[in-house]
């Protein structure tokens, strides 16, 4: 019998009463929202005060506008199958959304270890710090950032379409990722696996124990600090690491488990797409003196230019 390729996959959703996926649209609705709302007051918090001058918050709108867009790449779907009875996406939809999310994730990650090295030179060699993250230097690693997502991205882009899909189509996850799809395929995935293991999986955990070795420099070198100023160091940092363990740990269990096995991938997989993205606009801005005043400021000026 001749196999025929898939045109278009299945997605099975979250789970299988539909009175709870109908509450989750209305969660996850929410959850978008304050999404877009978060990371947009901290873009234009930064982008129309000094605090762009400043590579920390150079770096954190580039993280906020990276949440918004890959959280765009995933809820939208996600909601509209919570509330539609088929869940279908046509196979190019598919390879597409599996693309732009692992390119944004990649920028992403790569973000958080340029933000990682900021404090480490700020911290570690005050006196150096404005001559190494000078803003050539700075756009040089936004640059290296969205360079290093693509060709991990491109990698398993090409990975994924060599590939074949000839049934069944039905994906058991909420969106179109690697390892629910390396399921699907017809023929044994072992060394795919591997590779798959090598790209996002040994990389993640490789970056994740960097980060928290800078982070265990960092606190080191704290020690001959003062206490106000050990103080303000910890406080921005305590909101770095949240936001890697945030986003890395559940990453971490993900991608460098093999493909196949009965993990709980896509509920795990909520940390990173969602709940991330909402929380870090909340540790960016409430354990930071600075984002609040200048976001004051810009409110208040917004306010009295529509007064006139």
């Amino acid at each position: 019998m001749e196999k025929q390729n898939v045109t278009e996959f299945v997605f099975t959703g979250l789970f299988e009463s539909k009175k709870t996926e109908l509450l989750l649209f209305f969660l996850f609705l929410l959850c978008y929202v304050a999404v877009l709302m978060g990371n947009s007051i901290i873009l234009l918090t930064i982008c129309c005060s000094h605090l762009l001058e400043q590579p920390m918050y150079y770096f954190l709108c580039h993280l906020s506008l990276m949440d918004l867009c890959s959280t765009s790449i995933v809820v939208p779907q996600l909601t509209r199958n919570l509330a539609a009875t088929r869940r279908d996406i046509s196979f190019n939809n598919c390879m597409t959304q599996l693309f732009t999310y692992h390119w944004l994730a990649g920028v992403e990650i790569f973000i958080l270890v340029c933000m990682a090295f900021d404090r480490y030179v700020a911290i570690v060699k005050p006196l150096h710090y404005m001559m190494i993250m000078n803003r050539k230097r700075c756009h040089m690693l936004i640059a290296m950032a969205w360079g290093i997502g693509f060709w991990h991205s491109i990698a398993l882009l090409l990975m994924v379409l060599s590939l074949p899909f000839c049934g069944p189509n039905v994906i058991d996850h909420y969106m179109c990722d690697i390892k629910p799809l390396l399921k699907l395929v017809c023929k044994d995935i072992r060394v795919v696996s591997i590779l798959v293991i090598a790209n996002s999986g040994t990389v993640t955990v490789a970056i994740f124990s960097v980060l928290l070795a800078s982070y265990v420099l960092i606190l080191y070198n704290l020690r001959t600090r003062s206490s106000a100023g050990r103080r303000k160091a910890l406080s921005t940092c305590s909101s770095h690491i949240m936001v890697v363990f945030l986003f890395f740990v559940p990453c971490t269990y993900i991608y460098i488990l093999p493909a196949g096995g009965k993990n709980k991938d896509k509920e795990i997989s909520m940390f990173y797409t969602v709940i991330a993205p909402m929380l870090n606009p909340l540790i960016y801005t409430l354990r930071n003196k600075e984002m609040k005043i200048a976001m004051g400021k810009v409110w208040w000026r917004m306010s009295h230019s529509q007064l006139r």
